[in-house]
């Protein structure tokens, strides 16, 4: 069968936000527009109204049009808030498993066949596995930036081992991982670059940034830290910037290290360019789509990989004219991960 394609709703924040398109209507894009998408994930209380608790009437509204565009619910997004219902009250991991078994008992109603978490700790997890299991709904920990999977000290990395570690030690199904692609970054995006030195109150942006990757690309791993550090004091006033700066915090080949264990995959990008000479074939210059895609073919992966469309949020300083076009992103990116897959 192979890799599959899929869009994150996410991908079209803009959209929501302005209320140019509804979630049926994104619905409607994925499945007419992707040429042979079919997958859907979303943010659980940006789609669902009245999250945690929607009336049976979006429910059916909601499978029905699943069903009418042939679509598959791939991922529901969870996120842990301890202190969601009381603002004098930390969640203890009991509650956190409670809370995250309301999410598994949603995603069931709506068809989806993971849940993917950041913020929860391994034992709330634990603790709302065995209901994972009874319906037949896999937990996947997202692998995002700054995280990786090799040791290095990093306690968002280090999370992600004891996981690996309880996954191979416990044997359980519905444990797993769904890596994000912004881990293989190759350089710093140029769009987000262009945000901040705006911001910064710089004019020559095409020629500072132009610098700015030219110094990236002229310094090993173990300095590109240290520069990072430098550049964002030196002329920067967003923390955001450290992340855009810094080296990538995994390659292609770890994904080997988890293999059996994706669930689904996050095809985070940030702006998709045409590749000169080849009109109609875009790419995304500052992420290792080829590298990873390659190795996850190696390993017989035949789940989702999901746009994540987050370069608009590098435009919305500007005026509305300006703005990117998320319809025209997202298309662009299945057509570069149809080639790359070998659709």
């Amino acid at each position: 069968m192979g890799i599959k394609r899929g869009v994150s709703l996410y991908s079209y924040q803009q959209a929501t936000w302005f209320g140019t398109m509804s979630w049926r209507d994104q619905l409607k894009e994925v499945a007419t527009g992707l040429n042979g998408a079919t997958g859907i994930e979303i943010i659980s209380e940006t789609t669902i109204p009245n999250y945690p608790y929607p009336s049976d009437a979006f429910i059916d509204e909601w499978n029905f049009e699943m069903a009418r565009w042939g679509l598959t619910a791939t991922t529901y997004d969870a996120f842990p808030d301890p202190m969601q219902f009381r603002r004098d009250h930390v969640m203890n991991e009991a509650e956190l498993a409670e809370r995250l078994k309301i999410d598994l008992r949603l995603a069931k109603r709506m068809g989806f066949q993971n849940i993917r978490v950041l913020g929860n700790t391994i034992k709330s997890v634990e603790l709302a596995l065995p209901l994972a299991e009874e319906l037949g709904i896999s937990i996947s920990q997202e692998v995002h930036f700054p995280s990786g999977l090799r040791a290095n000290g990093n306690p968002h990395t280090e999370k992600n081992i004891r996981i690996l570690e309880y996954i191979e030690k416990t044997g359980t199904k519905y444990y797993g991982f769904q890596p994000d692609f912004g881990i293989f970054l190759k350089e710093p995006a140029r769009i987000t670059l262009a945000y901040h030195l705006r911001r910064a109150g710089y004019e020559d942006i095409e020629a500072r940034t132009d610098e700015i990757i030219a110094q990236f690309h002229a310094l090993d791993t173990d300095r590109l830290v240290v520069w990072a550090l430098d550049k964002y004091k030196e002329i920067f006033s967003d923390y955001r910037v450290v992340e855009v700066l810094s080296p990538a915090s995994a390659v292609p080949e770890d994904l080997r290290m988890i293999g059996p264990y994706i669930k689904c995959c996050h095809g985070k990008f940030y702006q998709m360019t045409e590749i000169p000479g080849e009109p109609g074939h875009y790419e995304e210059r500052s992420l290792d789509y080829s590298g990873a895609i390659a190795v996850l073919k190696e390993l017989g992966y035949e789940g989702y990989i999901d746009s994540e469309y987050e370069g608009q949020r590098s435009y919305q300083d500007q005026d509305a004219e300006l703005l990117a076009d998320e319809v025209e992103e997202v298309r662009r990116h299945h057509e570069m991960m149809a080639r790359l897959i070998g659709e």
